[in-house]
């Protein structure tokens, strides 16, 4: 329903305006608002700030239509007004548009021209708030989506090539947040969850200082993806970044015996990038896969608090940046062979 504010000091017009829309009002399309000035107007807007529309007169007592105009704008420039009077010179029909008017009826009132304009007010009012409303979606879209993907998305044509993928180079890092679990088993949930966020702040800083992508939170983990020039040599110093600082900061608590510390796997190598999931339940993951993602996640898995676990050969070129520690060889989950694996020190 559209709840529509008459403002003129014609008595009679009330109930010409209910006979004229009463199959629009039957039928719950239009609700009239009737005022006989612009003060009392504005009084009205304060009271019911759901009102779509105001058809208004010029010439009224107290505050009469053009002042409206100044007033309505100055206090919600989005409610669209139209202006009926039977004053059309160039002079008022120029004020009128001038001052916010959406549009403008001369007098004696065409009534089918009326509605007419009163439906394309009203597309155009909810054409706003549609952009408006979409807008805000996406601003909180751009919270739970990385700019990355987002970018990836819109550069599609269609839903069809939303499934699409490629192949990449990327460096993968995987930062554990070890032995959380103890703070949830005796903290309430209003206590654990923004700590954990906080934690979670800390790290996603210094993934997105050093130009990585956060591709998810996975419980008490992150897992973010380098992409471009010196990625491996990027996602250490971020890893490194993080490991320190959370080193750095205090015990939690006593009762928890928490100290935030973290266990980090990296790996670098060739993955498939694209969107995981289902396209008929409109649920997409948009993600990297691959043999050198699952190396990285089981070398978190292998790290001690405060390690920073990396295969040998991912290091080639940038052992000067780093102290790496040799850990020889491990044999990590479902993989036949042993890798070699270093331990980033600083």
């Amino acid at each position: 329903m559209s709840k529509i504010l008459v403002v003129d000091d014609e008595a009679d017009l009330e109930v010409l305006i209910t006979q004229k829309f009463r199959r629009k009002i039957r039928a719950g399309e239009y609700e009239f608002v009737f005022a006989l000035n612009g003060r009392e107007a504005l009084d009205i807007l304060q009271l019911q700030p759901d009102i779509d529309m105001i058809l208004s007169d010029i010439n009224m007592p107290e505050m009469d239509g053009l002042t409206l105009l100044t007033k309505v704008k100055e206090q919600n420039p989005l409610l669209k007004a139209v202006i009926i009077s039977a004053y059309g010179d160039l002079e008022n029909i120029r004020t009128a548009m001038n001052r916010g008017a959406f549009d403008f009826i001369t007098k004696p009132v065409d009534f089918q021209d009326l509605e007419i304009t009163i439906e394309k007010t009203l597309q155009h009012i909810h054409q706003i708030k549609s952009t408006l409303t979409a807008m805000r979606e996406n601003n909180i879209l751009k919270m739970y989506v990385d700019e990355t993907v987002l970018n990836f998305m819109v550069g599609k044509e269609s839903e069809t090539s939303l499934m699409e993928n490629e192949t990449v180079e990327a460096t993968v890092a995987f930062v554990d947040l070890v032995g959380f679990t103890k703070i949830s088993e005796n903290e309430e949930p209003n206590v654990v969850v923004p700590l954990l966020n906080e934690y979670f702040d800390l790290m996603v800083r210094e993934i997105i200082e050093e130009k990585g992508a956060v591709d998810k939170f996975i419980g008490d983990a992150v897992m973010a993806v380098f992409k471009g020039p010196d990625q491996v040599a990027r996602a250490l110093r971020a890893c490194v970044a993080i490991r320190d600082k959370m080193n750095a900061m205090p015990m939690y608590s006593e009762k928890s015996n928490f100290s935030p510390k973290v266990s980090i796997g990296l790996n670098a190598g060739e993955m498939v990038s694209g969107n995981i999931g289902s396209q008929s339940l409109k649920r997409l993951d948009y993600t990297v896969i691959g043999d050198a993602v699952n190396i990285a996640s089981r070398l978190q898995s292998a790290a001690s608090p405060g390690q920073i676990l990396i295969l040998e050969k991912c290091t080639e070129g940038i052992k000067e940046l780093f102290t790496f520690k040799d850990l020889g060889e491990f044999t990590l989950k479902n993989k036949a062979k042993p890798v070699s694996v270093l331990e980033v020190v600083k």
